[in-house]
């Protein structure tokens, strides 16, 4: 990586947007302890406060799936894969997150109609980042049940080996145990459309596997992806493309491939600039790269972080909660861009990377200067 900021929170930090968690009580705190990679390569990062029927700290218990019933044949033709761009009218904004949490809570803060009208108001991803299996179903359907002719964004986060052992370690025991838990994920996205953001990046972020484990993750991957679409085909699912500061196009579209994201069965394209900070025509040009270098059909494209990289990036690199920086395009399934099927906020404004507040933590402060920015 190219002195650049995290995919997903900058390194070792964690990010948050809505997000599901589960422990069985009240709000989550999402808070592993910051530290720096010497490589600067972006790590991944754990969502914070629940937007679920219950919420709490990610599981590190290595539990295990319970076994599954054997299947009976359909006699239903299979249903054809989503290739056309979501006609929802707009995305849909869950009503549970930190900082409405905030804007509820603070009402005569005199940042609070800046920060409402700014950043509350818009809709944002729903992460669901702990290996969980026996509420997952539920937790992923009280999100999408209410999204009517919206669009929901959810993002499941639970790969093994997630974040190589960094600040936001974590995820499922093992790869049967997460194949098993994506199935109980893809049985609460219902019927209608949705985007889901793919394990951000379990792509971009492989160095730290052997050749066999990295291979393992990516045929996970593409078992991911196919599941997610064959339980509902409106469903559209984008792969890991990290970013324009990170690897280049043509070796992150070799890992695409081998992650199943070139075939329409399992993939609707690719995401880049997860909580990162470059600006929306170099993450444009990135991503069509990258879909030029992956092959498949047309209709494969791409969707933008846009939540933070209204000024760009850094300079210097600087990843955890830089000064200067602004909000981006806000979310829309409008971009009148080729091959480029939405801009969305993955990563919630506000939500600290670890500097002006604790990881993954709305910060009023951080949110009101880039509302302001």
């Amino acid at each position: 990586m190219v002195a650049a900021a995290s995919v997903v929170a900058a390194v070792g930090t964690v990010t948050g947007m809505v997000s599901a968690l589960d422990e069985g009580g009240g709000k989550d705190q999402a808070r592993p302890k910051v530290t720096k990679s010497p490589t600067l390569e972006p790590l991944p990062a754990v969502p914070t406060p629940s937007a679920s029927e219950s919420s709490a700290k990610p599981s590190s218990a290595k539990s295990s799936a319970a076994p599954k019933p054997k299947p009976k044949p359909s006699t239903q033709p299979p249903k054809k894969p989503s290739t056309a761009a979501p006609k929802g009218n707009s995305l849909y904004r869950y009503g549970d997150s930190q900082v409405l949490d905030w804007v509820r809570g603070n009402r005569s803060d005199p940042r609070r109609p800046l920060i409402e009208s700014r950043i509350a108001d818009k809709p944002a991803a729903v992460w669901f980042a702990d290996y969980a299996p026996g509420t997952i179903t539920s937790r992923v359907r009280a999100v999408t049940s209410g999204a009517g002719s919206r669009v929901p964004v959810v993002v499941p986060y639970a790969i093994p080996d997630r974040d190589c052992g960094g600040a936001s370690q974590g995820g499922a025991p093992d790869l049967a145990a997460y194949d098993a838990w994506i199935e109980k994920f893809a049985a609460g996205l219902g019927s209608g459309e949705v985007i889901v953001i793919l394990e951000p990046d379990a792509v971009a972020q492989s160095e730290c596997l052997s050749a066999k484990q990295r291979t393992a993750r990516y045929a996970s991957l593409a078992r991911a992806g196919r599941t997610l679409k064959a339980a509902d085909p409106k469903a559209r699912v984008y792969f890991d493309a990290g970013h324009s500061g990170w690897n280049g196009a043509a070796r992150q579209a070799g890992r695409l491939r081998a992650a199943g994201a070139a075939s329409p069965a399992s993939s609707d394209g690719v995401f880049t600039n997860v909580s990162n900070f470059h600006r929306t025509a170099d993450e444009a040009a990135y991503a069509r790269k990258v879909l030029s270098a992956l092959g498949g059909p047309a209709s494969l494209g791409a969707v933008i972080d846009t939540s933070r990289n209204g000024n760009g990036a850094p300079a210097d690199g600087e990843w955890c909660d830089p000064a200067g920086r602004g909000l981006g395009q806000s979310p829309t399934l409008r971009t009148g861009q080729a091959r480029i099927d939405a801009y969305l906020w993955i990563k919630l404004p506000g939500e600290s990377d670890g500097c002006k507040g604790e990881p993954g933590t709305f910060t009023p402060g951080y949110a009101y200067d880039l509302a302001r920015g």
